[in-house]
């Protein structure tokens, strides 16, 4: 299979979550539509080194995942909390936390 084809399937995740977060406005959504950017970076990553034969890539893929797993513990411990205290999760009146 040529890298084209890995190159064409990762842009296009990579525009459906800017997209997804350009659009929604929902925490949850965006959230997701950054962990579709975080993937489609990934699959760079390991397209460019199966192509090239070296683990250089694979191993950039999993500190991506590391860093990506923690931003979901704690990206979704601030909804669940931002939830219960204001019963909305929407991104534009999250700017209004201040009282």
């Amino acid at each position: 299979m040529p890298i084209t084809y890995y190159l064409i399937l990762s842009a296009i995740l990579f525009v459906l979550g800017i997209a997804g977060m350009l659009i929604r406005r929902n925490a949850i959504v965006v959230f997701m539509s950054m962990e579709m950017m975080f993937n489609a970076a990934n699959l760079l990553f390991v397209a460019y080194a199966s192509y090239y034969q070296i683990l250089t890539g694979q191993l950039f893929v999993f500190f991506v995942m590391t860093v990506a797993a923690a931003e979901v513990a704690i990206g979704l411990a601030l909804i669940v909390a931002i939830y219960r205290n204001r019963k909305q999760i929407d991104v534009d009146d999250m700017s209004s936390l201040k009282g």
